[in-house]
């Protein structure tokens, strides 16, 4: 359970988000204030005209940098000293030219969704949530102890209050079922993965995930996300089971939470979607996916472009 297999490492990571889920138009705000789309200096998150700039509070600022981090729109990686570097994939979407300017596509939040919980980048909670808990229904109180226990496995060393854990958890149910909590109406105001139906309020303070076929999730994105799993977990191998796919820690089934007929029905459309570079092989009870090539960035970002068509 302390293995992450769908990323290079897992580094326990709580908070930064100063506990507010991620909104709609924060990622774009933090590509709107690069210098030429490249950089942006990290004094643009500190500095003294950050509030009116980002027109928000400081704690928030604080937030929307976390998200741009965390959801593989800024990077310290390749950047000059004081800066973080634009992603590429930052690039091609926000850009004002770009598949979507005004991050208000569903794939653009299931690719958010992707990076916090397929990747667990800079989001430990998340990658946990959505890989371990497998109760019907949870509480923020059930997944305490045993978040608790998990982030242990991680760093044995590190000491983390369970206040920080509780508001770990709770940051992360209300980004997803955001009506849950009541309070200011800074509570209320739409988070970004709220729109993808991952998980719901049963009843009062009681979740449950939703299972089932995700319509807004587009294939080119599911396929993305199983080129990823795989050169994250099997780089090497040809083909690639049902089963790790459809349930595998990090896998597009479990982090999607889609039902297996959904998987299935996904899988068979790869090859006109891929132009035969991956397909699907159903005999003998064998169920697998077989690539034709390498899985190449060339592929991924193909895949990602055809999310937004």
């Amino acid at each position: 359970m302390g293995k992450n297999t769908a990323s290079e490492s897992v580094t326990a990571h709580f908070s930064g988000h100063e506990t507010f889920p991620l909104r709609q138009m924060w990622l774009k705000k933090v590509y709107d204030r690069s210098n030429s789309c490249e950089y942006i200096n990290k004094a643009t998150f500190t500095n003294e005209d950050a509030i009116a700039e980002f027109g928000v509070g400081k704690n928030m600022v604080a937030s929307i940098r976390h998200w741009a981090l965390a959801c593989n729109v800024i990077t310290e990686e390749g950047a000059p000293t004081g800066s973080y570097a634009i992603t590429d994939h930052a690039k091609a979407v926000l850009a004002d030219e770009g598949l979507d300017p005004y991050a208000e596509n569903p794939t653009t939040a299931w690719y958010a969704h992707w990076w916090l919980a397929g990747r667990g980048h800079r989001a430990t909670t998340w990658w946990w949530l959505f890989n371990f808990v497998t109760s019907p229904t949870f509480s923020r109180e059930d997944l305490e102890a045993p978040l608790a226990e998990y982030a242990r496995s991680l760093d044995a060393n590190r000491k983390l209050s369970m206040a920080t854990i509780s508001r770990d958890i709770e940051t992360c149910i209300r980004g997803y079922a955001p009506r849950s909590a009541g309070g200011s109406p800074e509570d209320y105001a739409e988070p970004m993965l709220g729109e993808l139906g991952l998980i719901y309020e049963e009843r009062k303070g009681h979740f449950s995930f939703r299972r089932g076929p995700k319509p807004t999730l587009h294939d080119g994105m599911f396929a993305y996300a199983l080129i990823d799993f795989w050169k994250s977990t099997a780089p090497g191998a040809s083909s690639l089971a049902f089963e790790a796919i459809a349930y595998g820690e990090g896998s597009p089934g479990r982090v999607f939470k889609l039902d297996e007929d959904s998987v299935a029905e996904r899988l068979l459309r790869l090859e006109d979607l891929t132009r035969k570079e991956l397909s699907w092989t159903d005999t003998a009870g064998l169920r697998q996916v077989h690539r034709r090539g390498d899985l190449t960035q060339k592929l991924c970002d193909r895949m990602i472009k055809k999310a937004y068509a």
